[in-house]
């Protein structure tokens, strides 16, 4: 009679090791029921992520002249992937604080009408958000006068305005915004 911890269930015999390692993990975990998939995606997160570990530990190693990697490469490696790639929840106390300070604000009052309510326009992505830079025409004697004035610069003390300087609109548009049929 075969024992429950040695008995596999049917195909499990052709898996890889690792293949099993992971489907060991996943029972441990107290997931029973999963798609064939998973235990693929896995392996795969898991060898890019020894690659990675790798990688980057040889780079240390050929910094650090030497013709082996060596534990403390690979330490530093992992220490260097748990620092940049992976980030810890704020503590409870922030988050309840935030919360407290962001629930202090009331909610927009619901306007009465016939449809979905809907925020404030000020409350909406679809108020104006950009706005175009729209050069104006200018007067053909107006830029003569400006060259003129570039080519030869005058010696009075007086300033003058530029006349550059004024020939730009500026016109916002919303996004929501309907076009005229």
């Amino acid at each position: 009679m075969v024992s429950g911890s040695e008995c596999m269930a049917e195909g499990e015999e052709d898996l890889p090791r690792d293949a099993k390692i992971v489907k060991s993990l996943l029972k441990s975990m107290g997931v029973e029921e999963h798609e064939p998939r998973v235990v693929h995606q896995f392996l795969e997160l898991w060898y890019r992520y020894v690659v990675d570990i790798l990688m980057d530990a040889q780079l240390y190693s050929e910094h650090a002249a030497k013709t082996t990697i060596d534990t403390d490469d690979i330490k530093l490696a992992i220490q260097s992937k748990v620092n940049f790639s992976f980030s810890q929840p704020p503590p409870r106390e922030v988050l309840l604080e935030l919360a407290r300070t962001k629930n202090k604000t009331p909610l927009p009052k619901h306007f009465g009408g016939s449809g979905i309510p809907l925020p404030p326009e000020e409350d909406t992505l679809i108020s104006p958000n950009y706005q175009l830079v729209i050069p104006k025409k200018q007067n053909p004697q107006v830029l003569e006068e400006t060259e003129e004035e570039t080519a030869a610069p005058s010696t009075s003390q007086e300033p003058k305005t530029d006349t550059l300087q004024n020939t730009t609109q500026r016109v916002s548009f919303p996004l929501g915004a309907k076009r005229p049929k």
